[in-house]
């Protein structure tokens, strides 16, 4: 049920129970579980527009976190029949161990078109046929939604942890050295903010031969300084970023000290730690297959997304640069700062699931902690005078 009223009967295939929640689409045609898996679905029920799900199975070397955090699944057909030599459990089975609703059989294109038409909805799933529409309807117009929600302290971890798996197949340092990388002597040691963090951006930084500590989200500035970090990578996470003043203002006190790389809900608090605002988008990004234009090169990437807010470009002061911008709606998907070692995008490089496109910007990650290291070996006393200033 949608709060304008609207709803579907379907078939149940994973827990039981009635969940609240924000109704946003997936456009993705591959990559369920890690769809599933990614926090930044917290607080929401996902509606796969792909009509056929689950004949993969569920693996769990592929999940992106510890635990799903959505809401509900919604999907036209489960396939109760599993066709992978990877595969350890069936979706519906996983989905009720994971304690999360979904329902099948329902007409995913009419819920698309809806949330299209009116943008993002307050919705409930539920398996309860004892209930009416009417209370139905009462549960959910009186949920409070997203907006001004720290959804983050839901998602993130409760201590420090270090993370050492790469990517199986080590594609990243293919990728890199394709581009006349040579690995360091010594690994760059990254602290990664975990706003909500995707396991394969991890596995994306450690191929690309970094150290990685990651640190809650709370974690001040000052903290993460004591490391002596090469880089500090701002994550992905859900909710609305303006409801996170600790993590702009912590960011903000790394500028100039320190490389920054942020994406997704990490690009938009390091928009706003450089004096930018967010807003939100009317039905949100959420597939593999939105076209970015990368404006330094004209160079367009194929790229997957997870986001309902963006970065207002017209709010970012002239020390600030947009670099990419989404083909469809025009909206800034990556900025970086001309003077400081600081750039984000919006959209996923890391992919998992989606294609490798923009997996280059890991590599400017690296490159530009490599200048950052030069330096301060090089001109120790100008570094530290910067540091200061």
């Amino acid at each position: 049920m949608l709060e304008d009223g609207s709803v579907w009967h379907g078939y149940g295939f994973g827990a039981e129970g009635t969940r609240v929640g924000e109704v946003v689409f997936n456009t993705s045609m591959t990559g369920y579980q890690e769809i599933i898996t990614d926090p930044s679905y917290a607080g929401q029920i996902v509606v796969m527009t792909a009509p056929h799900i689950g004949n993969t199975g569920v693996t769990p070397e592929d999940d992106e976190a510890s635990r799903a955090f959505l809401r509900g699944f919604v999907v036209r057909e489960y396939s109760p029949v599993v066709s992978n030599w990877r595969a350890r459990a069936s979706l519906s089975a996983w989905l009720a161990e994971q304690e999360i609703v979904a329902i099948q059989g329902v007409d995913t294109r009419a819920i698309t078109r809806r949330l299209r038409e009116k943008g993002s909805l307050r919705g409930l799933i539920t398996t309860d046929a004892t209930r009416s529409d009417a209370d139905l309807l009462e549960e959910v117009r009186a949920w409070p939604g997203l907006d001004g929600v720290d959804m983050v302290q839901t998602v993130t971890c409760a201590e420090a942890y270090h993370w050492t798996e790469p990517t199986a197949d080590a594609w990243e340092f293919r990728q890199w050295q394709a581009h006349g990388d040579a690995a360091p002597a010594r690994p760059f040691y990254v602290v990664a903010y975990d706003f909500g963090i995707k396991r394969n951006i991890l596995r994306r930084l450690t191929s690309h031969g970094c150290r990685v500590t990651v640190v809650p989200a709370h974690t001040p500035a000052e903290e993460v300084l004591a490391l002596n970090p090469d880089g500090v990578f701002l994550s992905n996470g859900p909710g609305d970023p303006s409801a996170l003043p600790y993590a702009v203002e912590a960011t903000r006190a790394l500028l100039g000290r320190v490389p920054i790389f942020g994406i997704c809900l990490g690009h938009q608090i390091l928009g706003q730690a450089l004096g930018g605002r967010t807003y939100r988008l009317k039905f949100g990004h959420h597939g593999g297959n939105q076209p970015v234009k990368y404006l330094r090169t004209g160079h367009v990437e194929i790229s997957a997304h997870n986001h309902n807010f963006a970065v207002d470009p017209e709010s970012l002061p002239p020390d600030v640069e947009v670099t990419h911008v989404n083909l469809n709606d025009g909206c800034c998907e990556g900025l970086r700062h001309t003077t400081l070692p600081a750039f984000s995008v919006q959209y996923h490089p890391e992919a998992a699931p989606g294609p490798h496109d923009a997996d280059y910007l890991f590599a400017e990650f690296v490159r530009l902690m490599a200048a950052h290291r030069q330096t301060k070996e090089n001109v120790p006393g100008e570094y530290q005078k910067t540091r200061e200033e």
